[in-house]
């Protein structure tokens, strides 16, 4: 069977043999809204527990509005212009609005990169600017959480007299779900504040996984510290395999965003009635699969549908390399993953963007990664604590061979934004 996965821009098309496999794991169906920009107009005007947006926005001078970096799909300038036009309507001066990108502890998206994420017309005529984890001196402290998290959030955002978030609602591997809460904590949130929250305590949770909010820590961690410093009006959206929106949810943070995780969860999810000896995987491509941090995602999504024992075969562009000069060097100091688990869990070692090493751990406890990639060369995978594949059919071939006549495949076209689960 020929299957198109997700891969850079443009996809990558594999052959796989039909009688292998078993279960192919994808959206469901679902027809994409026939005219977003009024669905976004009514949700402004109702929206879900809050008053309409150009009510909250009476009386402001100032507004500070987040969107999500170039990782993630957003159709921000869809989603923005009603929101810039309502702000603008309410009374509140375009000088007084920032549309703040929030990084995480991820590099800033500048220039051309900037227009792509918001558009030419907005990135000319308001402020965009980037949030920087490192830099505390641009966060304020606003005490530590009931489990001990310090919390230091972007000036920016607690200055504005309202402050809205912008975003996508997908499955997250770490946190059950994107959008909502996130785009605060870890979103601008500061280094010190992702360190505690990202910390083992908080990752090796039996619940800190995707699709999983009851009960996971990461979940609620982030809730908490959002709640905290404050958010006056959400707009996050759901969106296709073509990436088109499905489904917008505006107002409350935590109400909206729960209506749209309920929504995601009839789209995301599918099942296979076992696990399998292998799983064929993309890093969801472009702009998800433009690092080896970002496509480590992938992995963790097939995580709940491969064997104890068996190879996940994951195809990712990586067009801009490993990562961070941090993730980067975490291969440098680490001969083996259980020789870094046991520093960050028994010792004060501590280097940024440790989590993604952490999570990779995870997978490798239970299955064997096989790397397709076009972004780093085979000798540069060999050092990443997986192994590098010329070709996805080449890749299949040799973990066929390896289990026998009997072996069983899935594919995941679509990386991490399908949620793969197993059992009835």
């Amino acid at each position: 069977m020929r299957v198109k996965l997700e891969y850079g821009k443009r996809g990558l098309y594999v052959d796989l043999p039909d009688e292998r496999v078993v279960r192919t794991l994808a959206y469901k169906d679902a027809v994409p809204l026939a005219e977003p920009a009024a669905e976004l107009k009514r949700l402004l005007a109702a929206p879900l527990g809050t008053p309409p947006l150009a009510e909250l926005a009476q009386g402001r001078r100032s507004a500070c509005i987040l969107i999500c970096d170039v990782t993630r799909p957003v159709p921000n300038e869809l989603m923005l212009t009603p929101i810039l036009r309502t702000l603008e309507a309410a009374g509140v001066p375009r000088a007084g609005i920032t549309i703040l990108v929030a990084t995480g502890l991820h590099r800033p998206n500048e220039g051309a990169e900037l227009v792509e994420l918001v558009g030419p017309r907005i990135a000319a005529d308001y402020r965009c600017e980037n949030h920087f984890g490192k830099r505390r001196e641009e966060h304020e402290y606003l005490g530590d959480s009931p489990r001990g998290v310090p919390i230091w959030i972007d000036s920016r955002y607690l200055d504005a007299d309202l402050k809205i978030t912008v975003g996508l609602i997908e499955p997250h591997f770490m946190a059950g779900f994107s959008g909502g809460r996130k785009l605060i904590c870890p979103g601008i949130a500061a280094l010190e504040t992702v360190k505690a929250w990202h910390s083992p305590r908080f990752l090796e949770h039996p619940l800190a996984q995707s699709g999983s909010l009851v009960g996971n820590p990461v979940h609620e961690e982030n809730t908490w510290i959002a709640q905290r410093a404050g958010c006056d009006f959400i707009v996050n959206t759901v969106i296709d395999a073509q990436r088109r929106p499905l489904y917008f949810c505006a107002g409350h943070m935590i109400e909206a965003f729960e209506a749209g995780v309920a929504f995601v969860r009839g789209v995301v999810v599918d099942r296979a009635e076992h696990e399998v000896d292998v799983v064929v995987t993309s890093g969801a491509g472009y702009p998800l699969d433009t690092t080896f941090y970002q496509a480590v995602k992938g992995m963790v999504g097939a995580m709940q549908v491969v064997k104890p024992g068996g190879t996940i075969i994951v195809a990712a562009s990586m067009s801009e390399g490993i990562g961070s000069p941090e993730f980067t060097r975490l291969f440098d100091e680490n001969a083996t993953l259980e020789g870094f688990v046991d520093r960050i869990t028994n010792t004060d070692y501590f280097v940024m963007d440790q989590w993604q090493l952490e999570e990779l751990a995870k997978v490798r406890r239970k299955a064997r990664v096989k790397v397709v990639s076009d972004g780093l060369p085979a000798a540069t995978l060999s050092k990443l604590f997986v192994e590098p594949a010329p070709t996805v059919e080449q890749a299949v071939a040799d973990s066929l061979a390896e289990y026998g006549a009997d072996a069983q495949i899935a594919v995941i076209p679509k990386g991490p934004y399908v949620l793969a689960q197993c059992g009835a």
